[in-house]
């Protein structure tokens, strides 16, 4: 028995786990590390994998899964309703992209297939690296969050047509051999399959499925729809992995979507991290260091390329100078897709063994860079917001219908909300009702034009620039509420409200305890830690359900907000320990919760005649009778089959009275 395949797999984990580990206390992707693992354990270095071709069969499968995940994600329905950023933003990033490389490749000497090409591998970012350190930071709600995130899913929808087009660029015949208008009759024959299937088959197979309850079963469906969808598209000269991403998107239209996400997604995170490692068995690491400033070179031009497109797409958005630099250097890496779509480019001929080395070599530096890079591009946008000399840019292209007439000059003792998110809708609503005046600065400019035709109340700019803080009348103004998730745009803000209006009153929101104290000293007047806020709500429902008194909820939540939360931020110790405990309280006593039945001596008859309270000594404490819960019910309030009754009493007192409600289902 040939166990070389099963060694080369162990070899992979193992070594995948020391680096993943390394990379992780190192804050670097662990995509990086299993590109890293490939390159350590590839023929190029170490190579002590020699099952290479094995190996890359199974990153076939892993990018089948990938796509058809993506398929399963990305929902027919949801295609359609792309807003107007996602749609407009990615199509500027990905188009100035193509174009540029595809201009500077021509200059260079390419064919016009491959200049195409390699602008397809570029304008691809890495979904899962820039997700993964906005997540970390809190940051997916601000604005160059959201940018970002539009930006990516737009680049994750095209993979799917860059695919499909470069065997035609190529120049590529369909492997039957048919001629291009049959080729495109047979796509759209798939197409019209798919959406049938999607639209009636699949729902009906898989709910007969479901049925089944058998859990072997439904996940063989799932990857048997997959498999079947990705053969059938590979049989007329489509790529498997077109086929993949068909198969997610017709189940993504069924109610199952979910469930065939949660079986597949472990299969296809290992079969990927076959994918990744096979990636960087293909870095020749010679190459590398005999080319180190060349290839450092060209990685730096990738990284202005792209901070310079995703840069102008916030641009034309109408999103401030902080966030074009901020959004334009999160991705100004080459993606995970790339790679993907490398292979066919090897596979078509539009990249030679010389190229794909460069192509590996360049996106592994960019996204080995790419946490230094986010990571300095808060200070990037502070020092250039002070150098750029229009006021226009800094504070966003719109039209000067959103900017100019911003708010009444006479406007005093007034509150300023930073953000229309959530809170800001909440403030805006609470404020409106208790007659306290107050204005809104937003940095979306779709969200001000859109609350402006409503009649709100509300301006856009970025409010850590003095112009628009002003622009809010923030020298008479009482208080401040800073309720967005940029934790670096707070600091400046409240920075710069409180050294134009010392007096102004800060309330500021922070995801994370640690920022509580750098903003009180700043100058915020009170900071609110979400962390905190909702422990604390979830404890103060808890205590609700065992029956805490109000009063002692009450001490307990001012006791907690005291001097900055400070009792939470302590060590913890058993002489602050505060318990109620309803048998400890009250001693002997228990709540016991009964049904009255059709056939109970209950049904039909008043608490009084049932004498609950008068012989047995018991309360009934509150009736639930279908939507509506009777409290403190009086004696002449009668039972019905279907009544709930909580009731308090002595055990003893409860056994008795549990006779009255014998009958089928009467006790629960």
């Amino acid at each position: 028995m040939d166990l070389t395949l099963f060694t080369d797999i162990g070899i992979i984990f193992g070594l995948s786990i020391v680096i993943l580990l390394l990379f992780n206390k190192m804050k670097l992707p662990s995509v990086l590390g299993f590109l890293v693992t490939g390159m350590l354990a590839g023929p190029h270095w170490l190579g002590i994998i020699s099952s290479m071709s094995e190996v890359e069969a199974l990153a076939e499968i892993g990018i089948i899964l990938l796509l058809f995940t993506i398929g399963v994600e990305m929902s027919i329905r949801e295609l359609w309703e792309i807003k107007r950023p996602v749609l407009l933003g990615g199509t500027l990033q990905i188009g100035t992209t193509i174009l540029l490389v595809y201009y500077i490749d021509i200059y260079l000497g390419f064919s016009s297939g491959t200049a195409l090409f390699i602008g397809f591998l570029i304008s691809l970012s890495s979904t899962a690296i820039v997700l993964k350190l906005l997540q970390e930071k809190a940051e997916l709600d601000t604005p160059h969050g959201k940018t970002s995130l539009g930006i990516l899913i737009f680049q994750d929808v095209m993979i799917v047509p860059m695919i499909l087009i470069t065997p035609i660029i190529a120049g590529a015949a369909t492997e039957s051999g048919d001629t291009f208008s049959m080729f495109l009759l047979k796509a759209i024959g798939i197409i019209i399959l798919v959406l049938a299937s999607a639209r009636w088959i699949i729902p009906s197979l898989l709910y007969q499925i479901a049925k089944t309850r058998n859990r072997e079963l439904f996940l063989l469906s799932i990857v048997f729809i997959c498999l079947a969808t990705a053969w059938l598209t590979s049989s007329i000269g489509l790529s498997l992995a077109l086929g993949a991403f068909m198969a997610g998107l017709i189940i993504s239209e069924s109610e199952y979507s979910h469930q065939a996400m949660g079986n597949i997604m472990p299969f296809r995170d290992i079969f990927m991290s076959f994918f990744f490692v096979s990636i960087g068995m293909l870095l020749d690491i010679s190459f590398f260091t005999d080319n180190v400033v060349y290839l450092l070179l060209l990685a730096i031009a990738v990284v202005i390329i792209k901070t310079a497109t995703a840069g102008l797409a916030a641009l034309v958005l109408g999103y401030p100078l902080r966030t074009i630099i901020i959004a334009g250097l999160s991705l100004a890496q080459v993606g995970e897709f790339s790679f993907v779509l490398s292979t066919f480019g090897l596979e078509y001929s539009l990249l030679d063994q010389d190229m794909y080395q460069i192509f590996l070599a360049v996106s592994i530096i960019t996204m080995a860079a790419t946490p230094f890079i986010t990571e300095s591009s808060y200070g990037i946008s502070e020092r250039a917001s002070k150098v750029v000399p229009f006021q226009k840019l800094i504070n966003g292209f719109y039209t000067s219908s959103i900017i100019s007439k911003n708010i009444d000059e006479t406007l005093e003792d007034h509150l300023i909300i930073i953000g229309y998110g959530f809170n800001g809708k909440t403030l805006s609503h609470a404020a409106r009702n208790a007659g306290i005046p107050y204005v809104i600065i937003e940095t979306n400019p779709e969200t001000v034009r859109h609350e402006k035709k409503k009649g709100e109340k509300i301006i856009y700019g970025d409010a850590s620039h003095e112009a628009v803080l002003e622009s809010a009348n923030i020298g008479s103004a009482r208080i401040l509420v800073v309720g967005i998730s940029d934790f670096v745009a707070t600091r400046k803000i409240i920075d710069m409200a409180k050294s134009l209006n010392p007096e102004t009153y800060i309330i500021a929101r922070t995801r994370y305890v640690s920022e509580m104290k750098r903003l009180n000293e700043l100058g915020a007047d009170e900071v609110i830690p979400e962390e905190y806020e909702t422990s604390v709500e979830i404890f103060v429902r808890l205590l609700k359900k065992y029956l805490v008194p109000e009063e002692e909820i009450d001490i307990f939540t001012r006791e907690v907000r005291a001097n900055g939360y400070s009792m939470l931020r302590k060590s913890y110790s058993k002489d602050q320990e505060r318990h109620f405990n309803l048998k400890d309280e009250l001693p002997g006593m228990e709540v016991s919760t009964f049904k009255v039945g059709q056939s109970c001596l209950a049904n039909g008859k008043t608490l009084s005649e049932l004498g609950i309270r008068n012989r047995h000594k018991a309360t009934i404490l509150a009736i639930q009778r279908e939507n509506e819960t009777i409290t403190n019910p009086d004696g002449n309030i009668p039972l019905y089959s279907g009544d709930i009754c909580i009731i308090f009493g002595k055990p003893e007192d409860l056994h008795n009275i549990r006779e009255m409600f014998k009958g089928p289902s009467c006790q629960i």
